[in-house]
């Protein structure tokens, strides 16, 4: 028997005008959960409302501009998600933001973006949202990591690192929150058909990995929300993503050598 029930959720989904947080937001509003969407692209979160009225699903769905990095916005979600739902259930950080490129040739700021959105935002958002989860039935915060949270890769250095910390983040979390009755699970994608490369901050030069199927969003929602649904502690909705973290708890030293070939 499912551990959580979807329907009647309310939910917080950043990064909800594309890819996996919009497959998240149309997957929820369609099992019955009510959704505060919050994206930066007002057109797009119209376009995703619009989306979700034709399709007539059973829950409800709000649509709040705004950017997860701002304080305003994120209180703004929060007071959204309170005033017409009534509580917080489901805290989906999902917005984030990625480069490609040497570490060496890089500036500062690049570091610095990729962790305030990536990191402190999550962050933050979830430290303003714990009181209104700790009052939610069966809350669950649902952070949106990676595979490279548990193995980084070349040209992908401070991406790597934000997601390791998320990581780190919610491994720490969970066993504070656990007492209290808020779970949390940890979302990690592999390659996944998204905008994601075509938003970078940056891209100076990539590594030449052999070819390999990316994922739909939609299939990384269905295992997110099946997650959700089972109180999973971490989904890997990957298969690649698997063989690679299966191959590096094994050999370490060999993925380490099979990663310099790259570069």
């Amino acid at each position: 028997m499912a551990r959580r029930e979807i329907n009647h959720a309310r939910a917080i989904v950043t990064g909800a005008s594309s890819g996996i947080g919009r497959a998240l937001c149309v997957q929820l509003v369609a099992a019955g959960a009510s959704v505060v969407a919050v994206a930066r692209r007002q057109e797009r979160l119209d376009q995703l409302a619009e989306e979700v009225r034709q399709a007539v699903s059973p829950g409800r769905i709000e649509t709040l501009a705004g950017d997860v990095t701002d304080p305003v916005a994120r209180r703004a979600a929060l007071d959204r998600c309170r005033e017409q739902f009534g509580g917080l259930d489901l805290l989906v950080n999902n917005a984030g933001v990625g480069a490609m490129g040497l570490f060496e040739e890089a500036e500062p700021e690049r570091v610095r973006r990729v962790m305030e959105v990536n990191f402190f935002a999550l962050v933050e958002l979830t430290r303003a949202a714990l009181p209104l989860l700790q009052e939610g039935r069966r809350p669950m915060i649902v952070n949106v990591s990676s595979i490279l949270g548990r193995r980084g890769v070349p040209y992908s250095t401070e991406y790597a690192a934000s997601k390791f910390a998320v990581h780190g983040f919610s491994e720490s979390l969970r066993a504070e929150l656990a007492p209290k009755g808020v779970d949390v699970l940890v979302v990690s994608p592999g390659t996944t058909e998204t905008e994601f490369f075509d938003q970078l901050i940056e891209k100076k030069g990539q590594p030449n990995w052999p070819e390999h199927k990316a994922v739909s969003a939609e299939e990384v929602a269905r295992q997110t929300l099946r997650a959700i649904r089972r109180g999973q502690h971490e989904v890997v909705p990957y298969f690649y993503g698997k063989l690679l973290l299966g191959l590096n708890r094994l050999s370490p030293t060999l993925v380490d050598w099979l990663m310099t070939r790259y570069v």
